[in-house]
């Protein structure tokens, strides 16, 4: 059970390290990102939310579900974490 919780660990890591090469450059400002999406949400946010803080608005208004899913992801994550690690007693 050791190895494969180990191995799982290391996969997933692996995982994780593989798919950060395929992000842009720290600070790049002809990412999608700094581009086209923070402008919109920067010139917007007033308007459509009527939030005048833009990051709760970000956070609330137009990504409240993918908020809610890395709520759930971390959750899962930390009990996963209690299940590997947990000592067992045998009888």
């Amino acid at each position: 059970m050791k190895l494969f919780a180990f191995l799982a660990v290391v996969l997933t890591g692996a995982a994780l390290i593989y798919s950060t090469f395929d992000m842009p450059d720290w600070g790049d400002t002809t990412s999608p990102a700094n581009a086209h999406v923070s402008p919109r949400y920067i010139e917007q946010t007033l308007n459509e939310t009527a939030t005048p803080n833009a990051v709760t608005s970000v956070l609330a208004d137009y990504r409240g579900f993918d908020t809610l899913g890395e709520t759930t992801v971390i959750f899962t994550a930390a009990i996963v974490c209690i299940m590997l690690l947990r000592t067992r007693t045998d009888d």
